[in-house]
């Protein structure tokens, strides 16, 4: 915590470090937004990412592949909009900006196929987009600016420039280059770098966060509506213990399944970790064993959504992994053994 005597500076660098956590979760979350075709959220991260990299002071190296990416990705969300403008010539459109950003990318990365299939595609589109409107005069324009007698995609020019000579823009050509194709393969890229970026600091707190939010949820069962009091505190006492030992187990086991990395993982650490998850489900049988003989409750409906989620964690996770698929869905405070009793009701109706 900053102290009323702290240095300027040092505060000052602090603020930087936070902000490049900010940036990289943004991004991150930019990314998601793109490729899941989330137009509002993917807006609002815009937003944010740009007032961040706006309030920086000076933009780190490591910091420039991710400045970058946020550009691209505004530029190509905007590639059809020919009225939008990002840079000072207003001649320049969307995917021409997109296609200098794209090149300051490819030289933070190996060269490799997928970014000279995402050159081309913008180089096609650039063009192809003035095109399909009947804007034959501009695309030529735009065929001038992206391309050089001297450059190495000759034959690309002069196919596009017959294109445009002919004022047709239904070719073939342009069908197989199509901006659809464009988008899909910059979703792929966009996979490669969420893979690569998946341990930023921000993105694993929050993570952790809300992971032990939901284990916390279903360990504190609802307050039943008729309570039976009991004097036994020799029981109560028992089933204290057994929960807080359960809360143990459950985050122990959670700390290996996310922090050990999948080429590291022994047969024993394997081994290690399906032994915890195995207590966990004998403690969390005892629990329900004693809190059924202290308290009376109704029995709740299944509603859809829980099945639904259901369905989903045993596509993920496996039939049998009943404590994964509670800890990362909601089922309102049910425990595993509710979902696996729900799952074998599911499949004897066959609505699983």
């Amino acid at each position: 915590m900053a102290g009323e005597g702290e240095s300027p500076g040092l505060f000052a660098e602090t603020e930087a470090v936070a902000a490049g956590w900010m940036l990289e979760f943004t991004c991150y979350a930019l990314c998601r937004h793109f490729r899941e075709g989330r137009t509002r959220d993917f807006e609002r991260s815009r937003d944010t990412a740009q007032a961040i990299i706006n309030g920086l002071s000076k933009i780190a190296t490591h910091q420039m592949k991710t400045v970058y990416l946020c550009q691209f990705l505004t530029r190509i969300s905007e590639g059809k909009t020919l009225g939008r403008r990002f840079e000072s010539d207003q001649r320049i459109s969307p995917l021409e900006s997109a296609l200098s950003i794209w090149k300051l990318l490819e030289e933070q990365s190996k060269p490799d196929n997928l970014h000279e299939d995402i050159h081309r595609l913008i180089l096609i589109q650039a063009v192809a987009i003035h095109i399909e409107r009947g804007y034959f005069k501009e695309a030529t324009e735009v065929l001038e600016r992206l391309f050089s007698e001297s450059e190495s995609n000759k034959a690309l020019r002069m196919k596009l420039a017959l294109i445009i000579n002919g004022n047709n823009p239904d070719l073939p050509f342009l069908q197989s280059f199509s901006y659809n194709l464009l988008i899909d393969k910059i979703k792929s890229y966009i996979d490669v770098f969420l893979t690569e970026n998946s341990t930023n600091f921000l993105i694993k707190a929050a993570t952790k966060e809300v992971e032990t939010k939901r284990l916390e949820a279903t360990m504190s069962h609802d307050k039943p509506e008729n309570t039976i009091e009991t004097n036994n505190e020799s029981n109560l006492e028992t089933e204290q213990r057994s929960r807080k030992r359960l809360y143990s187990l459950a985050q122990h086991t959670l700390w290996k399944l996310e922090n050990v990395p999948s080429n590291e993982i022994t047969k024993h650490n394997k081994t290690s970790c399906l032994q915890s998850l195995s207590d966990l489900q004998n403690i969390e049988n005892d629990g329900k064993s004693l809190s059924h003989s202290q308290t009376g409750r109704k029995k709740r409906r299944w509603t859809w959504e829980e099945d639904s989620r259901l369905k989903d964690g045993v596509k993920k996770f496996g039939v049998g992994n009943w404590n994964k698929i509670l800890i990362h869905y909601d089922f309102n405070n049910r425990t595993s053994v509710m979902l696996k009793d729900r799952w074998r009701t599911m499949i004897k109706k066959d609505i699983a």
